[in-house]
């Protein structure tokens, strides 16, 4: 473990100057069929699709679907799909995992605690992403620091402790604004929703648009307090 903290340092010291296009070729190039995108359709992951479709098409990119997202992201998923000529591999829940939590604690589980709105994401998005995670070295993720206050620390390259593999980060210095340049220049495809005011889209259920002046991520769980805010897939 000392010699991966090692190299995480040196790889964050070399590549702290780097454009995402940069860091992306440098660690598909390094890891070759044992990295992957992960994408949940949002405005950065849409971003770095579209690079890494362009730079390392072989990578491939994967997605969680949960059952519970909105009719606007499956259109994405295919638009998406059709525009790069790249399938999505699409990774699902347990069916018979839900319908015991179902069963047992409800549909709508999420609204009545924290620890029921971990249970369900546990089903629906951790377990699948540990199997999309397998036999892989370093997976990408869309995370910035400007997204919410539990990613304010995080780097261009971290250790996934929970995962065991490294998290590439291509776009973590990026603002929302140099996100919004990159989809226009590039004519990227993205979730109508966005232009409805919904910032971060995740599960229908669990997601509202965002007043003027709200953090970016304040429609996800909105009833939880911001330090909660994180589903379990991105722990530091």
């Amino acid at each position: 473990m000392m010699n991966i903290n090692k190299e995480i340092d040196q790889w964050n010291k070399q590549l702290a100057n780097s454009s995402a296009e940069e860091i992306i070729a440098f660690f598909t190039s390094k890891f070759s069929d044992k990295i992957s995108l992960s994408s949940s359709l949002g405005l950065e992951d849409q971003v770095l699709t579209e690079i890494v479709s362009r730079i390392s098409p072989a990578t491939e990119i994967f997605t969680l679907d949960t059952g519970r997202l909105f009719p606007e992201t499956y259109d994405l998923i295919d638009l998406t799909s059709k525009k790069y000529k790249k399938a999505i591999k699409i990774y699902f829940p347990d069916s018979k995992e839900v319908e015991e939590m179902v069963a047992e604690k409800g549909i709508n589980l999420f609204y009545d605690s924290i620890e029921n709105r971990k249970l369900c994401c546990g089903i629906r998005k951790i377990q699948p992403l540990k199997r999309a995670l397998k036999g892989l070295d370093a997976w990408i993720t869309g995370l910035r620091r400007e997204q919410s206050v539990t990613r304010t620390n995080l780097n261009i390259v971290e250790w996934d402790e929970a995962n065991q593999l490294l998290k590439v980060n291509p776009l973590i210095n990026w603002t929302e604004e140099d996100v919004w340049d990159y989809i226009e220049k590039k004519n990227v495809p993205y979730n109508k929703l966005h232009k409805q005011g919904f910032a971060s889209i995740g599960c229908q259920p669990c997601t509202r648009a965002i007043e003027d002046g709200e953090d970016v991520r304040a429609g996800r769980w909105w009833w939880e307090n911001p330090e909660t805010k994180e589903c379990g897939l991105h722990v530091k």
